[in-house]
């Protein structure tokens, strides 16, 4: 049975891997979103993309000799390669998104970044987008500098993130669906072009994707005795945590350095020497309440500013139709989901 599923599995890679070819080369590739999941009934889902590369401007100019079409034409005529870079970088949160690209009997949509700028939102979540998006299940599909083994700190942050705004009590469904709900904390889209079933939908969806991504870190905590393990039965557990203040401390050490120095910031900071002997920072605690309900403001305020950002970039990059079909695409979603 494991070999036909691993079988299966790298035939579906070797599918969404085709676009590849047709593209020039990228250093990282995933493929992602609501298309590639098991349940998804809708087959007119756009297949989405994220595509790492050294020198975007160096890639746009590229891909402008092959696939042309993939771009708006005033991006073409007014700057090319060089426009459709600046955009992205100083209008948007680094990532060119060209949607609706006929592709293999489908559409698709890929964001190209640059790999300095997608190790940088993983590691420190400065954007809160791309790192966002890969605490979720991605498939990967190039990976030439081993993002996947560096998003394990993204990942443990995302834990941590979540622990701190979970009760003392809760499912592993409400910890996935408390790690999936953090990107989409301030999204303006959530607002009215989202489904609002669709947290519940992703960690549904991918059940045993979030609890392979999670289960070292949830063993991880397990061992240090913030987390307590109780079996409902079959692989699923309900966890307990400790709430202590010693275990708040333990949670925001792990949170990225943009998110605790914000905290900090706002909660106030002492010196402390570390084991190595080195004066660090520490963000002062002094009840789990008020801590939780910092981080979830700061890294609120870090979607909102993306997604807004984002959004006029995007409007740019695909030109008024494009930008008009996307959106009515989405609140069609979002609508159907209320009704």
């Amino acid at each position: 049975m494991s070999y036909s599923f691993e079988q299966e599995k790298m035939e579906k890679k070797e599918v969404l891997a085709g676009l590849l070819d047709a593209l020039p080369p990228v250093e990282f590739c995933c493929a992602y979103g609501s298309a590639i999941l098991p349940n998804n009934q809708d087959k007119n889902t756009m297949v989405d993309y994220i595509l790492g590369v050294s020198d975007p401007m160096q890639w746009h100019s590229e891909n402008l000799e092959k696939n042309r079409e993939h771009y708006a034409s005033w991006m073409i005529h007014l700057g090319g390669a060089k426009l459709i870079t600046q955009v992205a970088d100083e209008i948007g949160v680094g990532v060119h998104f060209n949607p609706f690209v006929p592709y293999d009997d489908k559409l698709i949509k890929y964001g190209v970044v640059r790999m300095h700028d997608l190790v940088q939102d993983i590691l420190n979540w400065e954007r809160f987008y791309l790192s966002g998006r890969l605490q979720k299940p991605v498939h990967i599909l190039v990976d030439n500098l081993n993002i996947e083994n560096l998003n394990s700190v993204n990942l443990r942050a995302a834990t941590s993130a979540a622990l701190l705004l979970s009760p003392s009590k809760f499912s592993e469904e409400d910890l996935y669906a408390k790690i999936c709900s953090l990107s989409y904390m301030g999204d303006l889209r959530m607002l009215f072009a989202e489904d609002r079933n669709k947290v519940k939908k992703i960690v549904q969806g991918q059940f045993n994707l979030f609890q392979k991504m999670y289960k070292p870190f949830l063993d991880e905590y397990a061992a240090k005795d913030l987390l307590i393990f109780s079996s409902t039965g079959g692989n699923l557990v309900d966890l307990t945590q400790d709430s202590s203040l010693s275990a708040t401390r333990a949670l925001v050490s792990s949170l990225p350095p943009t998110v605790s120095s914000e905290m900090g910031m706002r909660l106030g900071e002492k010196r402390k020497l570390s084991e190595t002997g080195r004066a660090i920072r520490e963000v002062v605690i002094n009840s789990r309440e008020e801590t939780a309900e910092c981080m979830r403001k700061v890294v609120r305020r870090s979607v909102m500013v993306s997604s807004m950002r984002q959004a006029v970039s995007g409007f740019l990059a695909v030109g008024g139709v494009n930008a008009i079909r996307y959106i009515s695409q989405k609140i069609g979603k979002a609508w159907r989901s209320w009704t």
